[in-house]
């Protein structure tokens, strides 16, 4: 079987890869509205991340203290700091919000990578990329349901979108100079540190329906990640880009499914702007970038990501460039073409 699926084109592999991780993530988002029904969001939130945190740190530590040094300690805490805010502001809005809302709303985080990287890594985009994104944050407006009622907590997951963007930016410096486990590392300790204290303001014991329901959501998550990873780094963006939006359907079964969610004309006309808007500006990446692999939209659904990998938008990570990362040999990203 195995031996099957690597005979087959790395764009049909990386395809299979991002649809078997849509099933997973879309079932974290699941597992966390089961968990806050007895739970505080920030309390389930605290799980995930520490549970992460327990999983990593045996990888990372693996060659000592050492081996996740670093000498831009400052720029890893407010990167902390940043996700430890995604993470309390996705659980919420999972645990209040329709499943197909928020993984909708969480393909956005391109529309403000873009003028993020015009403004802090000097990134030229041109008239049609601009067109592209201001064509997807009209998605957003007509999900928010023009001239209707709006649900507040739909702007916590745009603004939990927002971070994941600034968050990139942070990885596209750090990547520079410091190897892959050790982002791991930090974003994973300063994260469960961060979520904590929210946590500890809802506080209860769960039980052990509960706690099995974490330990879930903590092995759905971390598996659903490795598959989103694996996609992208087997097959070409613009190839493998829009299997990605397959979680949108998988969110809308399991929440008509589980809860009894039926997405609005609203929600569903802005999701496919939204997408629209993000597969080409995915495609336009690949143009202005040829060689990368990573996709326009891999935030990976409404769990939030403690993972370097999962957050990308075309931009290298230290493992693509390790080991010649560092101070000395960190090359700036190549001056973009017209768009």
């Amino acid at each position: 079987m195995l031996n099957r699926f690597g005979k087959l084109p790395p764009n049909v592999q990386g395809a299979l890869w991002l649809l078997g991780a849509g099933v997973f993530l879309s079932a974290m988002g699941v597992f966390i509205k089961l968990a806050s029904q007895e739970l505080h969001p920030f309390q389930v939130a605290f799980f995930r991340a520490f549970f992460g945190f327990l999983i990593i740190a045996p990888f990372a530590l693996k060659g000592g203290i050492s081996a996740v040094k670093t000498k831009h300690p400052f720029m890893h805490l407010c990167r902390g700091l940043i996700g430890g805010g995604v993470l309390l502001a996705m659980f919420y809005s999972v645990a209040h919000l329709p499943l197909a809302d928020v993984t909708a709303l969480s393909f956005t985080k391109p529309l403000f990578l873009i003028p993020l990287a015009v403004l802090f890594l000097g990134e030229k985009v041109r008239l049609r990329r601009t067109i592209a994104t201001l064509v997807g944050f009209t998605g957003v407006i007509v999900m928010l349901r023009p001239g209707g009622e709006t649900d507040p907590i739909a702007f916590v997951a745009l603004g939990a979108a927002a971070m994941v963007a600034v968050i990139t930016i942070f990885i596209k410096v750090l990547s520079k100079y410091d190897k892959p486990n050790t982002l791991v590392f930090w974003s994973s300790l300063i994260l469960s540190l961060v979520v904590l204290g929210p946590a500890l303001l809802h506080w209860r014991w769960p039980s052990l329906e509960v706690f099995l329901l974490m330990v879930a959501l903590a092995t759905v998550g971390t598996i659903g990640q490795s598959m989103l990873i694996r996609g992208y780094a087997v097959g070409e963006a613009t190839a493998v880009t829009p299997f990605d939006y397959s979680r949108l359907i998988y969110a809308g079964v399991f929440g008509f499914l589980m809860f009894g969610e039926v997405p609005d004309i609203w929600t569903i006309a802005g999701a496919l702007i939204i997408v629209a808007s993000t597969i080409y500006i995915a495609r336009r990446e690949a143009k202005l970038k040829p060689g990368s692999r990573s996709g326009a939209a891999t935030f990976d659904g409404p769990a939030g990501s403690n993972s370097p990998g999962t957050v990308r938008h075309g931009y290298p990570v230290a493992s693509e460039r390790w080991p010649e990362a560092g101070p000395d040999a960190a090359t700036s990203e190549p001056a973009s073409r017209p768009t």
